[in-house]
């Protein structure tokens, strides 16, 4: 039996147990209420903040659906397994749009959004609401948690200190050093993003949902060749999005 085509499969062989996956998804909405509460929630946004959130979410869905499974029929069928145009779209934009809003949270919304437009456009609503929860709790969750780490300083590098008056001022690096933070910061997140898809997804939420095969070889494979795209796709976008948030903001 199952509902909404979510079959609710937990004695699928090979898969991770639910108790981990439960106990990871219940730190991380922690995380997003004390960080929602500390940071004074949506009122700490603006209205451009919401419009940069829903135009980039937009944005991701043309660009992931669409426009990159075009490109991707014009490089070697081989490289694919290591650089997806769509999924650099993906990076490029939500890292745009973070660059822009830096508040914790605009990972999680934009996300959420981008989930919902892609059933209403290429999927359907079988799955959900788990697919919402997939996605924003681990690609959403992950870029919140560089911008919280970073205290809103997600692709700029500086530091705040206090001037002989008291007053907080803040102490802006070189851009050559701006870059170089970009990239790096960039990186980490790509490389973090290589772990929803073959961990999360083939390993629980697949077989979850449809009872699909947990291949524990298959997955780090599928790991290992996501690593080397997705860090240099994040450099580039780090840097993509620092340029546009020095422009822009």
């Amino acid at each position: 039996m199952g509902f909404n085509g979510i079959g609710g499969n937990l004695n699928v062989a090979g898969m991770i147990p639910w108790e981990i996956v439960l106990a990871y998804f219940s730190l991380a909405l922690f995380f997003v209420f004390y960080y929602s509460r500390k940071t004074g929630g949506l009122k700490g946004y603006k209205t451009a903040d919401f419009v940069y959130i829903g135009i980039g979410a937009a944005f991701t869905v043309v660009w992931e659906f669409f426009v990159g499974p075009l490109m991707d029929k014009i490089i070697p069928p081989g490289l694919t397994a290591f650089i997806g145009f769509g999924f650099f779209g993906r990076i490029l934009i939500l890292f745009i749009v973070a660059g822009l809003v830096r508040k914790p949270g605009v990972g999680m919304m934009s996300m959420a959004i981008f989930d919902i437009l892609g059933d209403i456009f290429h999927y359907g609503f079988s799955g959900e609401p788990m697919f919402v929860i997939y996605e924003s709790l681990t690609y959403g969750l992950f870029l919140d948690l560089a911008i919280s780490i970073k205290r809103g300083n997600l692709f700029d590098n500086f530091t705040r200190k206090a001037n002989k008056a008291g007053q907080t001022v803040q102490n802006v690096k070189s851009a050559a050093h701006q870059r170089i933070f970009a990239a790096i910061t960039g990186g980490i997140i790509g490389f973090a993003w290589a772990f929803p898809d073959p961990f999360f997804y083939s390993g629980f939420f697949g077989p979850f949902l449809y009872g699909s095969i947990v291949n524990w070889q298959a997955i780090l494979v599928s790991f290992a060749e996501a690593i080397p795209g997705n860090v240099l796709l994040g450099a580039i976008g780090g840097l993509i999005a620092l340029r546009v948030a020095r422009v822009i903001g």
